[in-house]
């Protein structure tokens, strides 16, 4: 069966005169399920939440539980982004297509943008310090919510609105299939006010420290933009994120077979990437990562200014 997957997502943060923006826009590409991301997704781990069958809830489930595995702060469900989520749902899956902007006058129309979204279901940013909210959509036949949610943290550039460290509320919603058989599943993301997060000069990583089961797998074709131009199968993505006011500064980034030589990867940073958050870096392996082995991780460079040293490992499936 051929199955197209497709992902979009959306970071956007107010802190007084600071605005930072990153978007994975939504494109479309098709695969047979031998390279489907379903194909490749970690196994469930111990303590995964018990799933309910419905994809909006068990999705937010899932990134929760991602979440706390790596040490951030676990997301409270808001209402009224469920409202702001479930309406963009609902008017995708209404006019068949994969976007962060609705057209005014389109049917189930309930603002042009995330943040008019937000506003028109009665969520209303009131902090003084700043703010931030976010939206990643995946759209996929899968109604399995928590597959979703793994497929849309394996897309790094998804990842990284995903792992924001200082999102407090967030709220989802699924439409069901359309009638050309996708179903649209949303999740928005909100701040209000910028406190909290891993603090000044630290750093959330993922995989996280020791996780075991990550898939050896990315198929970097499934994500638009493609973090990997020109290549479809490479490794799983590797990530640090700092809270979204930091800026992150790479020295050195590598992952290494236990025993072995560091791998040839593609090192995203804000300044060669504009996709990627002046808050966070990533390495995406340029070879498939092997099964049953343990990579070793090194990042080395600044956080605001900070030194930062951090070396961890994690075991593919």
């Amino acid at each position: 069966m051929i199955q197209s997957r497709r992902f979009a997502a959306h970071l956007a943060s107010l802190a007084l005169a600071l605005a930072l923006s990153a978007c994975g826009g939504g494109g479309a590409s098709t695969a047979t399920p031998a390279t489907d991301q379903s194909a490749v997704r970690t196994i469930a781990d111990p303590g995964a939440p018990v799933l309910t069958g419905n994809t909006a809830t068990d999705g937010f489930n899932q990134i929760n539980f991602r979440r706390q595995q790596m040490g951030l702060t676990v997301l409270s469900r808001n209402r009224q982004v469920d409202i702001a989520a479930q309406g963009h749902s609902n008017y995708q899956k209404i006019n068949d297509t994969i976007t962060h902007t609705q057209i005014p006058g389109s049917q189930g129309f309930t603002g042009t943008e995330v943040a008019n979204r937000l506003t028109a279901a009665n969520y209303a940013f009131t902090s003084t310090t700043g703010y931030a909210f976010g939206e990643v959509i995946a759209a996929s036949g899968d109604l399995s919510g928590a597959a979703n949610a793994d497929d849309l943290i394996t897309a790094i550039y998804h990842r990284f609105v995903i792992f924001e460290p200082k999102f407090k509320e967030a709220g989802a919603g699924s439409a069901g299939l359309s009638a050309t058989g996708y179903n649209f599943f949303t999740v928005d993301f909100t701040a209000n006010g910028l406190s909290g997060g891993v603090g000044t000069g630290q750093l959330a990583v993922y995989p996280f420290t020791g996780q075991q089961n990550v898939s050896p797998i990315f198929y970097s074709d499934q994500e638009s933009p493609d973090p990997i131009p020109g290549q479809n199968a490479v490794g799983y993505p590797v990530s640090v994120h700092a809270d979204i006011d930091a800026t992150v500064l790479t020295q050195r980034f590598t992952i290494t077979p236990r025993g072995g030589v560091a791998l040839a990867t593609r090192l995203l940073i804000h300044a060669d990437d504009p996709e990627t958050p002046t808050s966070a870096a990533a390495i995406v392996p340029l070879t498939v990562l092997t099964a049953a082995t343990i990579y070793d991780v090194q990042f080395i460079g600044t956080v605001s200014g900070v030194a930062v040293t951090r070396n961890w490992s994690f075991t593919t499936r």
